[in-house]
């Protein structure tokens, strides 16, 4: 980089709300994408980030992968062309300065990955319709990003690649206009043009649960995640809809990204994999959410549902399944003997529902990296059940539709190794003028189809009604 060009620029402090009204310039951009911790800030969240213009980008769609701004021979197997789309990034790397050691991303990659990724690991039957047309991978290589550092309230523009100075200097010049501006980006206002309808009736749902059931008694698996999922018509722009959800949600791993043909808004209280470099060595966290109680705004009754939470063996039975599964997954690329669980059965609070959380970790073997570890534990074993792939076959044939961006993840891996993603659970996709979302939960041996039932409804009470008008 030539030295003359400052490698960032601090701008005037924006908390979470401040950095949707900044993203709002951008929203309407292809590949703009917004990280953002929620309306206050949670222990597990506490950078907001914006990425758009990418110098280069990747997608993968039927088997096939995609790339635009980089020359280099595709393998169409996707996480081996990430590592290489990635790696051909770091090439023009200009690490920030020592004083930002503490900001998440310096450079690198930033994306999703949707559950039907999964099957480019593993052979799934091709039974649910497949109606929604969203990229099963995209990413950006970001050349720049702003970011909101909350802990410290600074907030930074700043360059990751050698950049022209006179493309440098008027992004600044650009930011500059936008933190000035009286007046904020407006969209057409979003509104549903017919009510939700879902994929499964109660009684269709019922339906699919004994069947859960019977293959779970049949020793086929201890634990399913079954979903539905609800679909509208809409006017006006998704970012509308995003402002709207998030004056009424808190979910730490929130997101947007906008693909051109499609909108991806996230809600997502769930972490799924976090790099994080510590001691010399690349250390792995991962926090999967099983167990679920409604809010109440009565402190008493909030209460009680918490504590019912918390004693409940059967949820905790779901989440020590899940623990286990995640355990093998990263140990099968961890350093030997490093796995631990540090944490079981945390209770964490949300704004319409109680989690409980468990966090698993351990180091990164020596030969083996991020792209290695995202391709062992993909999909998250939280959303799938266990074991994984005989529960994603038993989902593949009881959700009627593929589940696309739903229990995926959005993720980025920065050039110092450092990587984060989230669950993509309370989740929707728009397409063609329809706007889709979803609601499971894990079903074992000893749940009840009429509380598994409406538990899929607690997981969208603040999403369903309020974009339905009904605040």
């Amino acid at each position: 980089m030539n030295k003359s060009i400052q490698a960032y620029v601090e701008f005037p402090y924006r908390d979470p709300a401040g950095i949707r009204q900044l993203f709002g310039y951008f929203a309407d951009e292809k590949w703009a994408m917004l990280l953002d911790s929620g309306k206050t800030i949670h222990k597990a969240a506490k950078f907001d980030l914006i990425f758009a213009r990418p110098k280069a980008y990747i997608s993968y769609s039927n088997d096939k992968s995609y790339l635009n701004g980089f020359d280099f021979s595709l393998s169409h197997n996707p996480f081996e062309d990430l590592r290489t789309f990635y790696q051909s990034g770091l090439k023009n790397y200009a690490p920030l300065p020592q004083e930002l050691s503490h900001i998440p991303f310096h450079g690198g990659i930033a994306g999703y990955c949707s559950y039907d990724l999964g099957r480019s690991i593993e052979e799934i039957p091709e039974v649910a319709e497949v109606d929604i047309h969203l990229p099963e991978m995209a990413f950006g290589l970001y050349e720049w990003a702003f970011i909101s550092d909350h802990a410290h309230q600074k907030s930074y523009l700043l360059q990751f690649n050698a950049m022209e100075e006179s493309t440098w200097a008027s992004l600044i010049e650009e930011f500059k206009q936008y933190a000035s501006a009286k007046q904020t980006a407006s969209y057409p206002s979003f509104t549903l043009t017919s009510p939700w309808q879902s994929n499964m009736d109660e009684q269709t749902y019922k339906a699919k649960f004994k069947q859960v059931h019977e293959y779970i008694h049949a020793g086929d698996c201890y634990q399913v995640n079954l979903a539905q999922r609800f679909s509208a018509e809409f006017n006006g722009h998704a970012w509308d809809a995003y402002l709207e959800l998030t004056e009424h949600n808190q979910a730490p791993f929130s997101a947007y990204m906008n693909l051109g043909q499609q909108q991806i808004l996230s809600l997502s209280p769930e972490r799924f994999i976090q790099i994080k470099q510590q001691d010399g060595k690349s250390h792995v966290v991962t926090q999967p959410i099983k167990g679920t109680r409604p809010r109440s705004k009565d402190p008493l009754e909030d209460k009680a549902f918490s504590d019912e939470l918390l004693s409940s063996e059967k949820d905790r039975a779901e989440n020590l399944m899940i623990v286990d599964l995640l355990r093998n997954d990263i140990g099968r690329t961890a350093e030997y003997g490093s796995v631990t669980v540090s944490k079981l059965f945390e209770l964490q609070s949300f704004i319409s529902v109680h989690h409980l959380v468990s966090t698993v970790e351990a180091d990164l073997a020596e030969d083996k990296d991020a792209f290695d570890l995202l391709e062992n534990c993909f999909p998250g074993g939280s959303i799938t059940g266990a074991p994984k792939i005989r529960a994603m076959e038993i989902i593949e044939e009881l959700e009627p539709h593929r589940r696309s961006i739903y229990c995926g993840s959005f993720m980025y891996l920065d050039y110092r190794g450092i990587l984060d993603s989230s669950i993509t659970i309370r989740t929707l996709v728009t397409e063609d003028g329809l706007i889709h979302t979803w609601g499971g939960g894990g079903l074992v041996a000893d749940s009840e189809a009429a509380s598994e039932y409406q538990e899929t409804y607690h997981k969208l009470s603040r999403i369903l009604p309020i974009l339905a008008g009904k605040h």
